[in-house]
């Protein structure tokens, strides 16, 4: 009977083993799946034993794929990869949700905007079929549920071992464990995985918490060119929430992008579309609001006070969060730190909690 448990005991050691190890190159030596699920539980024991379970959102995006203005229309093309993660205190992803946009805007040459400023663009996840991607796939499957197959791939893995997922030359994976779900390129993935970790922190997430990613994105603040250059702007908001079993938030990351391409009178295209796109977050006091800001605060040190402020709250109860017309928050508690509009704010927490799992 011992010498049986022992046995036992060795195999299971051995399947946790083989579990935690990052993917590899060839197919043989990629780890099954049942495996990955049991490094996952393992990893979510662990975080749920030390009590420290850290909420992460990490955001990739370009404007390279914009084109200047050709047969008398321009195009403004935002590429946005947003990833929200809980990370135990191992290191090891314990939920992973990714979402993204593909968002454009046209100008014509005579620097007039093409498509309406008040567009608002849904993420590919929300559009689900109407992507497109599973038309020409060749395993049958749409952007979102690749995306989704990647994102349970990842977990129980550290920043690390996503790091070291293999990719073609086009940023395809390889590994055949992969490869029968994922065939899009997934280098934005890796990186927005990789900064979610990264980016992660300790703001009162449980292991057993849902997790949500809520994206809100629009053509705000877009404009003609006139005596200043024209403006294209693809405006988005992001946040990676927790919840708890009462559908009380636990945790929450708030950031946002404003992906711009300028213009002028002809419809050239004057500002670098190659240069790289930063969050809000990641500018921090170079975004430059707190020199207007009436508090002395910059935007992301009052997007993470409307984090904080949630932290306890149901979604419903964040939609009453009272506002003026302008939408800003006009409760004391809240105008002490966020003087920001917070309208968008209450929209991306009211999607994280319809989209949390």
């Amino acid at each position: 009977m011992k010498k049986t448990l022992a046995v036992f005991l060795a195999a299971a050691i051995s399947v946790l083993s083989f579990a935690g190890c990052g993917s590899s190159t060839t197919a043989s030596s990629a780890a099954p799946a049942s495996q990955a699920a049991v490094s996952s539980a393992a990893a979510s024991s662990a975080a749920a034993a030390s009590g420290t379970v850290k909420t992460g959102l990490g955001i990739v995006s370009s404007l390279a794929s914009s084109t200047p203005v050709k047969d008398g229309k321009g195009t403004a093309v935002a590429d946005v990869t947003a990833v929200a993660v809980t990370v135990g205190s191992d290191g090891k992803i314990l939920k992973c949700s990714i979402d993204g946009l593909r968002a454009q805007i046209e100008f014509s040459d005579k620097g007039k905007l093409l498509t309406p400023a008040t567009i608002v663009f849904k993420s590919k996840n929300e559009l689900g079929e109407a992507y497109g991607v599973k038309k020409a796939s060749k395993i049958g499957k749409e952007w979102n549920e690749q995306a989704e197959a990647f994102a349970k791939y990842v977990v129980g893995k550290t920043a690390d071992e996503v790091k070291g997922i293999a990719v073609s030359s086009e940023g395809k994976p390889t590994a055949s464990e992969l490869t029968a779900s994922v065939t899009i390129h997934v280098g934005d993935f890796i990186t927005a995985v990789q900064k979610a970790v990264n980016n992660a922190q300790d703001l009162g997430a449980k292991a057993d918490d849902k997790l949500g990613l809520g994206i809100e994105s629009s053509g705000a603040q877009s404009a003609d060119a006139g005596e200043k250059d024209g403006i294209a702007q693809v405006y988005s908001y992001f946040t990676a929430s927790t919840f708890g079993a009462d559908g009380k938030i636990t945790s929450s990351v708030i950031d946002a992008t404003q992906n711009k391409v300028t213009f002028d009178k002809t419809g050239k295209i004057t500002s670098d579309v190659k240069a790289e796109q930063k969050s809000k977050d990641e500018l921090g006091d170079a975004y430059g609001m707190k020199k207007a800001s009436k508090i002395g605060k910059e935007w992301n040190e009052e997007a993470a006070a409307f984090a904080k402020y949630v932290v306890g709250k149901t979604a419903d109860e964040v939609k009453g969060i009272a506002v003026d017309s302008e939408g800003k928050a006009t409760d004391k508690e809240l105008t002490a730190s966020v003087t920001v509009h917070v309208g968008d704010f209450m929209k991306i927490l009211d999607k994280a909690a319809v989209n949390a799992k």
